[in-house]
């Protein structure tokens, strides 16, 4: 039987006009972690076991409703989008769309090559997409006229997606997300947050929790730790993104309440100041937080986002909130209770990698 999600569940009229495609299952597990030295209770939702292909993660949640409607609309066509060349979004999207018959060709931009951006990318190699290297962002806005004439088949265009699957559409993926995290709350699994910590590339997943979390009726603010210099990604750009998705939802039936959930800075708060040099530049907080999560809270992450995003919370949550840009916009008392002012904190681990390293 094909697993409903609970958008559909909420809003039955979505199961006709919204088509969905599992790729996981859920609920993603919630445990608190313990060791972090400070006062603020600090749970992790682990998404890295969402994804029942060759990868997981968050990228998975948004595939669910982009891949559908790749589908429609007569014979295949090549899913293109754009990345880096340690892409997480630009693998997850290779892998799960092959399953179903569809083409992948991926504009891949330099980023800092280390150890884990030399095995992403021999993932992507492996996967089957296409893989061109514009290099950089100018390269490939130059490029793009070529790109869709490549890919075109006969008279069907590619199915253009932006970095991280961040439309409207893939929004509610984490729309998606903030539902379940929701109903764990009701049934006592986790306190209700006071907020949640989401790394932030290209938008999707901080203004999917922030419009879902409203939508449940949760008071729980997002923290997005912004790790991308290359796209813009402040607090208007997002809430921006949410209201998208909200339209997106009426438009195809969703009985929302009447007037539109209007999120503004005290719903989703920006954090800059843990993305150093730029986007893929690594960190001593970040390599910091990295090594905390492997040896004292049984996480993968990996230095791109989720290292950077957890640095930023353990130093929040903490006395110390040095580097922090949007520190004073979280309210908080400062001391033994930190910025977050003493209230539950969610860590969203969006990092997904196999156990077989695939």
């Amino acid at each position: 039987m094909t697993r409903r999600p609970l958008l559909h569940r909420h809003w039955p009229a979505l199961a006709d006009t919204l088509p969905y495609l599992p790729l996981g299952s859920g609920p993603t597990p919630v445990r608190p972690l313990t060791g972090p030295g400070s006062r603020t209770p600090v749970w992790v939702k682990d998404e890295s076991g969402y994804g029942e292909g060759g990868w997981g993660g968050n990228k998975v949640r948004k595939l669910e409703w982009l891949l559908p409607q790749a589908l429609r609309g007569g014979g295949p066509r090549t899913l293109l989008s754009v990345g880096g060349l340690g892409t997480n979004w630009g693998l997850a999207a290779a892998l799960y769309a092959r399953e179903q018959g569809i083409d992948v060709a991926l504009a891949l931009i330099d980023q800092p090559v280390d150890a884990h951006v030399r095995a992403q990318l021999a993932r992507l190699r492996a996967s089957g997409a296409t893989l061109h290297f514009p290099h950089t962002k100018g390269r490939l806005i130059l490029s793009l006229p070529w790109l869709l004439a490549r890919h075109t088949r006969g008279l069907r265009l590619p199915y253009v997606l932006p970095a991280g699957g961040s439309s409207p559409l893939g929004t509610l993926g984490y729309v998606e997300c903030a539902l379940e995290l929701a109903e764990q709350v009701e049934e006592g699994l986790l306190p209700e947050p006071a907020w949640i910590v989401t790394a932030v590339g290209s938008g999707g997943t901080a203004a999917g929790l922030a419009l879902g979390l409203r939508l449940a009726g949760l008071r729980t603010r997002v923290l997005a730790v912004v790790v991308n210099d290359t796209l813009r990604l402040d607090a208007a750009r997002l809430t921006a993104l949410a209201g998208k998705a909200e339209r997106l939802l009426r438009a195809r039936g969703a009985e929302l309440p009447p007037t539109p959930v209007r999120l503004g800075p005290e719903d989703i708060v920006t954090e800059y100041g843990w993305l150093g040099e730029g986007y893929a530049h690594p960190t001593e907080p970040g390599a910091r937080a990295l090594r905390w999560a492997a040896e004292e809270a049984d996480l993968e992450l990996e230095p791109v986002y989720t290292a950077k995003a957890l640095a930023a919370l353990l130093a929040l949550a903490g006395e110390g909130a040095e580097g922090a840009e949007g520190a004073e916009e979280l309210g908080g008392a400062e001391g033994t209770e930190g910025c977050f002012g003493g209230g539950p904190v969610v860590f969203l681990n969006t990092f997904g990698p196999r156990p077989d390293g695939s």
